[in-house]
């Protein structure tokens, strides 16, 4: 529960039940505004997302203080407090403008947590500014830095808890109003920044919080367009990346530069041995690589941004249909994306949570969205998050494919002109008639449904359950190809990762032009992170 404050209480400094509130406000408000920020929203990338994301972010902090709350008694500190809100922030941190968001409030908890009165909250906003244009690689005026800086450098004299709120806040407002004379994309499309627009409604909760009184309406976020020029803007990379990472600050700096050559619009924020890293970039597996080469990387999620990017920004409603599939490898990411699906990346031994489905579906902006959970351990996580999809107005179809060669079967028959159920049963069958199985390399010695195996033995898994145990990776195949085989099929479908030994495809492949003449066979590649070899025969 948000604090409730009488019209006309004002606060003198932030307790732990004020920042709840301001925390509670701030996705209230982002949330009835949420429409109009995507609308807006054409720097750095015109996907649309700007105001979803920063609603995700914002929400993953409000539940990280729920969750401090209920887990306090009476009631936890305020230094607790904020610390939470910015750590929940940093986890749940989406987009370009949801990672900035998420270090700002980082920076603020590193001041408040030592006090919480009106010259502490000045300072805050001064650290928090100054954090955010540090964790962006290269900083760009008329955007939300711009509006973090203004609002610190409105309220830098300090003073009381009220008047430092309301002129973070005023300053804030000029610098939005300001933007679109900055940046040349704003100016062409006629609009202010959409990330500023957000901190200025975060910044607005804030001042509601102290003060008990609804600030006024931001406006004038839309302006005349300036004359359009001959030379159109050039196009952007095709992917963006964002994970989690643990490691040291020294690999940190270090994937800062490696990633900086790969792509644009780089943020790294955290400490402390998590961050959030969010880049644009035309190799999502190269972004990915060098995450796993500085530390631990986990919650990896890619998203393949539209090819008319001028169209993107243009699209003010919801798509009528889309498809959620959650799949292993960049490669697969890649190409279910390609093919018009919202992706949701796995690793080996790390499924996606409830929430990262949800934060998928509400990606995908339809108003049908069909699931493919790929994964029979997702079904209880994906059902979850279909429901509560479903409670936001959604309608949300969950197929039950169990494996990423039925999820891409699935994808190939998805037509979203045709009736939403017609399309779902058509992709229901095309997923059910599709047998898989899975090659994986055994860790540990382990008793099996085919006996005992050792470690680094090769396990060839049929539906599921482990059917064959070899030494060989190719020959393991095989037998499995041929298990599979001896019931019959009409397609071959081998998805292979990296690291599989390159002349595995040609020769699975040409082992069934051998033995099955009317079996036809197609090959993808997974990329970094799938298991070593998945078959589908349909």
């Amino acid at each position: 529960m948000s604090r409730a404050l009488h019209p006309f209480e004002e606060l003198v400094e932030l307790d732990a039940e004020a920042v709840r509130s301001w925390c509670a406000r701030s996705l209230d408000a982002l949330g009835r505004e949420r429409e109009e920020i995507d609308a807006i929203n054409v720097y750095p990338v015109a996907d649309g997302d700007t105001g979803t994301n920063l609603y995700l972010t914002a929400e993953a902090a409000h539940q990280a203080v729920e969750a401090v709350f209920a887990a306090s008694a009476p009631t936890p500190d305020t230094a607790e407090t904020v610390r939470a809100m910015a750590h929940g922030a940093l986890l749940g941190a989406r987009g370009n403008s949801g990672t900035i968001l998420s270090q700002l409030l980082r920076g603020m908890a590193g001041v408040l947590a030592d006090g919480c009165d009106g010259d502490h909250l000045a300072r805050a906003l001064g650290e928090a500014a100054s954090a955010a244009r540090r964790a962006v690689a290269h900083p760009v005026e008329g955007t939300i830095l711009t509006v973090a800086s203004a609002a610190a450098g409105a309220c830098a004299a300090g003073g009381g808890l009220v008047d430092v709120a309301r002129n973070a806040h005023d300053g804030a407002r000029t610098a939005l109003a300001a933007t679109s004379g900055q940046l040349d994309v704003l100016a062409r499309a006629g609009v202010v920044d959409a990330g500023g627009r957000g901190l200025v409604t975060v910044l607005g909760a804030l001042l509601e919080t102290v003060t008990g009184q609804t600030p006024p309406p931001v406006t004038g976020t839309r302006v005349a367009p300036a004359p359009p020029e001959d030379c159109p803007a050039g196009d952007g990379p095709a992917y963006e990346v964002i994970y989690l990472l643990e490691a040291g600050d020294e690999a940190v700096e270090l994937l800062r530069s490696r990633l900086d050559a790969l792509g644009e619009s780089l943020v790294v924020v955290g400490g402390d041995g998590l961050w959030n890293v969010h880049v644009h970039v035309d190799d999502a597996g190269a972004a990915v690589e060098a995450g796993v080469e500085a530390g631990r990387p986990h919650r990896i999620r890619i998203t393949h941004f539209a090819a008319d990017s001028a169209a993107a920004s243009a699209r003010a409603e919801r798509a009528q249909r889309a498809v959620v599939a959650v799949v292993p490898g960049e490669g697969l990411a890649g190409l279910c994306a390609e093919a018009g699906a919202t992706t949701v990346r796995t690793l080996p031994g790390e499924q996606p949570a409830g929430d990262e489905l949800l934060d998928a579906i509400r990606r995908a902006h339809a108003r049908e969205v069909v699931l493919l959970p790929n994964d029979t351990d997702l079904r209880q996580a994906a059902a979850a998050a279909a429901e509560r999809a479903r409670a936001e107005g959604i309608r949300v179809a969950l197929i039950p494919t169990r494996a990423a060669v039925q999820g891409i079967a699935a994808l190939a028959v998805h037509e979203p002109h045709r009736r939403f159920d017609e399309d779902v049963v058509a992709m229901t069958a095309a997923a059910g008639a599709t047998r898989y199985a899975e090659l994986a390399v055994a860790e540990r010695q382990s008793f099996t449904s085919a006996g005992v195996c050792q470690a680094g033995d090769v396990l060839g898994l049929i539906e599921g359950d482990v059917a064959v145990i070899g030494t060989d990776l190719t020959e393991t195949a095989r037998t499995v190809l041929d298990r599979m085989l001896s019931a019959g099929g009409e397609l071959v479908t081998l998805v292979v990762a990296d690291d599989t030994p390159p002349g595995l495809a040609p020769d699975l492949e040409a082992h069934v032009r051998r033995g099955y003449l009317a079996v036809d066979t197609t090959t993808y590649h997974a990329g970094a992170g799938a298991p070593p070899l998945l078959i589908g025969v349909e």
